[in-house]
């Protein structure tokens, strides 16, 4: 069957393909906002600055069921201090060229919990509502 001179299996992976490239553009967003509402003290700002214009550009241009994205984003920060911290829990010395260095490190276990359900919880919300969307009637066929 064909749609506007293009085959129904090609029109419907090319709107899967540009659906996925949506949500991995929310999903920076959403990394950006995580990690400026992390660094708030130091450059923080720019992230947010960035993040908003990106979701103003988006929100403008794009489908808003990618917008799921963003909360897959939201644990790359997460996954960064699971491995920041995957000596922890407690004291961590490490040998350098001048000595050594030791450091307090939290357990990682929280920080990788909570970021693979928030990337699993934006993920599966994306499957859902893109299936939902798909399952839709056209109007006028």
């Amino acid at each position: 069957m064909t749609y506007n001179g293009v085959h129904a299996d090609s029109a419907g992976s090319a709107g899967r393909r540009t659906g996925w490239g949506w949500f991995l553009a929310w999903f920076g967003v959403g990394a950006c906002v995580a990690a400026g509402l992390a660094a708030i003290l130091t450059v923080g700002l720019v992230f947010l600055v960035v993040a908003a214009a990106g979701a103003g550009l988006l929100l403008r241009k794009g489908p808003r069921n990618a917008a799921a994205g963003a909360l897959s984003g939201l644990a790359l920060p997460l996954f960064y201090l699971a491995y920041l911290n995957r000596g922890g829990p407690g004291t961590v010395c490490r040998s350098s060229s001048g000595g050594q260095t030791c450091t307090d490190e939290y357990t990682p276990v929280p920080f990788l919990v909570g970021g693979v359900l928030l990337f699993v919880a934006g993920f599966v919300i994306f499957l859902v509502i893109e299936r939902a969307t798909r399952k839709e009637p056209v109007p006028g066929r």
